[in-house]
């Protein structure tokens, strides 16, 4: 008889996206830890059994990317005892509330105008590279949090794919993971399962309508030509990745090496 292996990921009904970094390769010939680092979707679904998985993580942190508009949207994560909630608000390649609203109403000609002609997917590379540039306070924060003690820790943002994404990739790259293997993991949101799930006016026809869901499909879509933005602005700005962690993250080499041993095999 063959065993039945289990799979080491979950089907959350509530959450979307949810994995373990772990096992990823570093340029070294290590890899991710098992069991420490984690991303997701929101948490402002998770049912009781989803929120009973993951208080069984043993989670110190859960970092929440979302901003305001994410928050009134979605609502609050669910409350896990005994676990640190720290909201740090990344850029929203969507804008918030009002664009969601003319998504939920299905406005096709105001999303057409926004939206249209490459627009999507220039609005989510021009997102990528802002993050990038301006958001060094938060990612530092993040970091450094990490190098002391917010271990185990689960990122997230509404989706988990693009604010998550990127500060996922962040810290991959401080501990020195292999660039293909940062940007496999980043597109396995790309699977249907992990999507996000856009919630529509059932009044609205338009909301559902063929044209829409193009119009929406680069904001859904992790590519790589969004991540190769990010990584091309390090080095457009700071030089290389060295001096990005260093001068503009604040990482000293013993931070650095803090992480890598609270991340890495």
């Amino acid at each position: 008889m063959t065993q039945q292996i289990p799979s080491t990921e979950p089907e959350l009904t509530g959450v979307r996206n949810f994995r373990d970094v772990g096992g990823l390769p570093t340029v070294d010939g290590r890899r991710v830890r098992h069991g420490v680092l984690f991303r997701s979707g929101h948490l402002a679904h998770a049912t009781d059994e989803d929120a009973a998985f993951l208080s069984g993580l043993g989670l110190h942190t859960i970092f929440d990317f979302r901003n305001a508009a994410d928050q009134k949207l979605e609502g609050p994560d669910v409350e896990l005892r005994g676990v640190r909630n720290v909201n740090l608000p990344l850029s929203d390649p969507a804008d918030g509330a009002e664009f969601w609203k003319m998504v939920r109403d299905g406005q096709v000609d105001q999303l057409r105008g926004i939206l249209g002609d490459g627009r999507a997917a220039g609005r989510m590379i021009a997102s990528y590279r802002t993050i990038v540039k301006e958001r060094t306070a938060e990612h530092a924060r993040v970091l450094h949090s990490l190098a002391e003690d917010s271990l185990p820790a689960l990122m997230h943002c509404a989706a988990g794919k693009d604010r998550a994404g990127l500060s996922v990739a962040v810290t991959l790259l401080a501990v020195g993971v292999e660039r293909d293997a940062i940007l496999g993991d980043y597109l396995e949101s790309n699977a249907l399962h992990r999507r996000y799930k856009v919630r529509r006016s059932s009044s609205s026809g338009e909301a559902h309508s063929p044209e829409i869901m193009e119009l929406l499909s680069p904001l859904f879509d992790a590519r790589a030509e969004y991540l190769a933005a990010a990584f091309e602005t390090v080095e457009e700005v700071w030089g290389g990745v060295d001096a990005y962690l260093e001068r503009g993250l604040g990482l000293s080499p013993a931070t650095r090496e803090r992480l890598r041993e609270r991340l890495l095999d």
